[in-house]
């Protein structure tokens, strides 16, 4: 089957990308965000193509994956096709509601041709998704392996455009952390969390834009991983932390008490239980390597590769039917 989707969520295409398929993402020459082209900082496999945007129509393509509301304009303006009419589409909703959330209305919620995956149940039931057909696939990454060491006593977190996005992602939170234990924030668009949240250089120390490689080699090394983030639908830095065999300490938000078990660290919509639950991982190594390989367990068995990629199949093979 032939797919085309843009390059929108690296780590979730990555997983995508590895299904047994040929997918075509389109690049432009500066790279930006409707064409991004091949990953740069992740491992894709020769079955993803780029073919620049305005040769898009010179193919032909069983189904597209939109991820965006730019993309079905994309979809019109450079192959002429109206998505779920002439060209079969499924629309995958990434991000939990904003705005008046309970009554938040999808922009497919008048129509019934293209179906709508959740990436988690806590969207699917937030989103009102109205007429539009609707299914969950759960998060799948490729495993990284049982990485974590844990030898040093510090906390790491792993978030993206922080300053940008503030409370949102917990950015006023990770202050506090730093009075348990120093921080380590692993991202892409972190300068100004000092000045704009408080922290101290000297105990929140910041490493922007690392290729994933790198970045799990360095945050095994971190103690406990905190997860911060107040409203998203679930990071996929999480799922992937469990997996390394990282103990965790979550704010218990959205998707996250589904995600991590009690075994696996603490969870919680109190901030002092996490600095506590935190304080104990840092001074017990023995409890900290318990609690990880209970996340990495967990991750496994519900965000193993093998059931995101069966999930996906069979819905891209009945949407191209």
């Amino acid at each position: 089957m032939r797919v085309l989707l843009w390059h929108v969520h690296g780590s979730w295409t990555t997983a995508f990308v590895q299904g047994a398929h040929d997918y075509v993402v389109p690049v432009t020459p500066d790279r930006g965000p409707d064409g991004r082209g091949r990953a740069r900082t992740w491992d894709w496999p020769t079955s993803v193509v780029e073919v620049p945007l305005h040769r898009l129509a010179e193919n032909a393509y069983d189904v597209v994956v939109l991820q965006r509301p730019a993309d079905l304009e994309l979809v019109r303006q450079w192959l002429h096709l109206e998505p779920g009419k002439g060209l079969r589409a499924v629309y995958v909703e990434h991000n939990t509601p904003r705005g008046d959330v309970p009554a938040t209305k999808h922009l497919l919620a008048d129509r019934s041709d293209i179906p709508l995956v959740h990436v988690t149940a806590f969207n699917s039931l937030f989103w009102d998704s109205g007429k539009a057909p609707v299914t969950v696939i759960e998060h799948g990454i490729v495993d990284p392996g049982q990485q974590w060491t844990g030898e040093l006593g510090r906390i790491a977190v792993a978030v993206n455009d922080p300053v940008r996005r503030g409370r949102v992602t917990g950015s006023d939170l990770i202050a506090g952390f730093s009075d348990q234990a120093p921080v380590d924030v692993f991202g892409m668009g972190l300068d100004g969390l000092h000045q704009q949240y408080g922290c101290d250089p000297r105990s929140v120390v910041l490493h922007d834009n690392w290729p994933q490689h790198r970045l799990h080699s360095a945050l095994v090394r971190r103690r406990v991983y905190a997860h911060l983030t107040r409203w998203t639908s679930l990071g996929l830095s999480l799922i992937e932390a469990m997996q390394l065999g990282m103990p965790v300490v979550a704010l218990g938000t959205t998707e996250a008490y589904e995600a991590v078990p009690p075994a696996a660290g603490r969870v919680s919509t109190r901030v002092e239980d996490l600095h506590a639950a935190a304080r104990e991982l840092l001074h017990d190594r023995g409890a900290a390597a318990s609690a990880g390989a209970a996340a990495r367990k967990a991750a496994l068995q519900r965000y193993g590769l093998p059931r995101f990629l069966d999930e996906w199949d069979r819905l891209l093979k009945e949407v191209a039917r």
